[in-house]
């Protein structure tokens, strides 16, 4: 190999010898946390948000170099499926679209979205319903059942009004699933003061919010998972909805804050 790359072994044996630089040496104990958090985040993390939570830890490191000692450690985040229409169109017209695509809202308890997807289980399917306010990103009412008929929409609907204050007159926008155009959702949007919205049928983008949360719920755990039984997969979104996705999980929408964290520096701005 000296004689290869033309160079002397005692040249060979100093270089060898010769202790790391300090940027070597840095490189070293950055990867090793960058690999903590991969890994604390189950990885669901890219580099962006690995960079994002070692700076709330304290440790400075730029997204690029995040970047290359991911690539160098082979850590890759989990990737999602290709996305299906599963939508049933309902027999009514149903609502205007009240949100034409802005899924911002200027505090909590004002705007809102919510949807159905299916988690797959050896017993059949789980069905979950979701309600998620557009201020802080949390998913602040959910459902889950082996039916997917519109009660397990309002039992959504009614957890998110028991969890968080919703404003008179507050929007509820959803796409126009025949559990969405029913007269039996319209009542329990009057009794619980909301207006609904609803987008045109099989265009995703009109309710890509609520879309959203279910393409990083199947990436980050449903796909990565066989569940033996519709209880374990109830336990397993749920310890995802309440314990990681609202309470620890960085979203890119909230400048990199938790769901909490929006909902608490709103009650109190001076926080943050």
């Amino acid at each position: 190999m000296c004689r290869w790359a033309v160079v002397s072994r005692s040249g060979f044996y100093e270089w060898r010898d010769r202790p790391a630089s300090a940027t070597a040496q840095r490189r070293t104990v950055l990867a090793v946390e960058v690999r903590k958090i991969f890994e604390w985040s189950d990885s669901s993390y890219g580099y962006r948000r690995v960079q994002r939570e070692l700076g709330r830890r304290g440790v400075e490191i730029g997204a690029d170099l995040v970047r290359w000692l991911m690539i160098d450690m082979n850590l890759i985040a989990c990737q999602p499926k290709p996305w299906r229409i599963t939508t049933i169109q309902g027999a009514g017209p149903g609502p205007v679209d009240l949100l034409k695509r802005d899924f911002t809202a200027p505090a909590p308890g004002v705007r809102f979205v919510g949807d159905i997807t299916y988690i797959p289980t050896w017993e059949g399917w789980l069905y979950l319903a979701t309600v998620i306010d557009l201020h802080t990103k949390e998913v602040c009412g959910w459902a889950m059942a082996d039916h997917m008929r519109t009660e397990l929409v309002c039992e959504a609907l009614s957890m998110a009004d028991t969890h968080r204050p919703i404003v008179a007159g507050a929007v509820f926008h959803s796409d126009r699933g025949c559990q969405y155009t029913s007269g039996e959702l319209a009542r329990h949007l009057e009794g619980l003061g909301m207006v609904g919205s609803m987008g045109r049928t099989g265009v995703c983008w009109d309710n890509a919010l609520a879309e959203s949360f279910f393409a990083s719920l199947k990436k980050e755990l449903v796909d990565r998972t066989a569940y033996s039984t519709r209880k374990k997969a109830r336990d397993a979104v749920a310890y995802y909805i309440e314990v990681w996705y609202n309470t620890l999980r960085l979203h890119s929408g909230l400048g990199y804050r938790t769901p909490l964290e929006a909902f608490e520096q709103h009650q109190t701005p001076e926080a943050a």
